[in-house]
């Protein structure tokens, strides 16, 4: 009796037949589930959508009605920590979500539902971020807070726009990625700078998420990088919070240290990407004198 599992014995046609239902076998299990179906990668995504909503909702609750009702002058610190640590949470679950996607089976909804989770806890949340410090924030101006959140928000959606649309390189997101402009644009609401100079950085963040320069994405080393940054991050944030000692310093260096990689990264992806180009010209003239 032959084996149904293996090649041996068979002749030419039931060969072939076998190879094609095994194909179609395979297919069948690597296809996306259908939109009816949620995918464990699904769930991650809708875990950063909810992070993003209880984000604006504490910053709501915690800083700005009782600025509105005159209760407190001064921002509450477990609010505003809680905050940004539920969007660092999101973006965790964004950062696990491709990679469990890229596992295990997806679904056909995990692209919508990405760009869509994606808006929320790094395009609405941090452009809430912006327009609640302009409110609560002593000699700020609303209107030009509101204009500048709205900008990190049309930023977010071009980007994501732009993401689903063009099709880059395998490992490269072109603009910088939506969560480390959404960390970058608190960082700064945190370490509330003189009003016009901190707008003029956040504007500068935007920019960045809409331009053409080109971002490694996190996998290997730098996935087990960005977790580690974003644990610690919660932890300064946790003991800032608490009042804990040394709880202030710890998210002014957290906030500045976010600030400088978001600074460095597009200039040391420019620096790459000359010293590729140099090396490819000298690469040419070497061959040109060969010749």
């Amino acid at each position: 009796m032959t084996d149904p599992e293996t090649l041996v014995g068979l002749n030419e046609d039931e060969e072939t037949d076998l190879r094609r239902r095994r194909w179609a076998r395979d297919r069948e299990l690597r296809a996306p589930r259908s939109p009816q179906h949620l995918s464990t990668a699904d769930f991650l995504t809708l875990g950063n959508a909810v992070c993003g909503f209880l984000a604006i909702y504490s910053i709501t609750t915690g800083v700005l009605m009782p600025h509105l009702t005159g209760e407190s002058n001064t921002p509450d610190k477990h609010s505003a920590a809680t905050a940004v640590t539920l969007l660092l949470i999101g973006a965790m679950c964004d950062l696990f979500d491709g990679l469990v996607a890229r596992k295990l089976r997806s679904s056909a909804l995990g692209a919508e539902l990405d760009n869509l989770a994606d808006l929320i806890s790094f395009g609405i949340a941090p452009a809430y971020f912006v327009a609640v410090w302009g409110i609560v924030s002593p000699d700020s101006n609303q209107q030009l807070s509101a204009f500048i959140a709205l900008t990190v928000l049309l930023s977010v959606v071009l980007r994501l726009a732009r993401f689903s649309a063009v099709k880059m390189r395998p490992g490269i997101f072109q603009g910088m990625p939506c969560p480390m402009g959404a960390m970058t644009v608190i960082a700064i609401v945190l370490l509330d700078p003189p009003f016009v100079p901190g707008l003029l950085m956040i504007f500068g963040v935007a920019y960045l998420m809409v331009s053409r320069i080109e971002y490694p994405k996190p996998q290997g080393l730098l996935a087990t990088a960005t977790l580690a940054w974003i644990v610690v991050s919660i932890g300064c944030l946790a003991a800032w919070a608490a009042g804990l000692p040394g709880g202030d310093p710890l998210m002014h260096i957290g906030a500045i240290a976010q600030i400088t990689l978001a600074a460095m990264a597009p200039l040391l992806v420019i620096r790459r990407k000359v010293g590729q180009k140099v090396g490819d010209v000298r690469a040419r003239r070497a061959e040109s004198r060969g010749c």
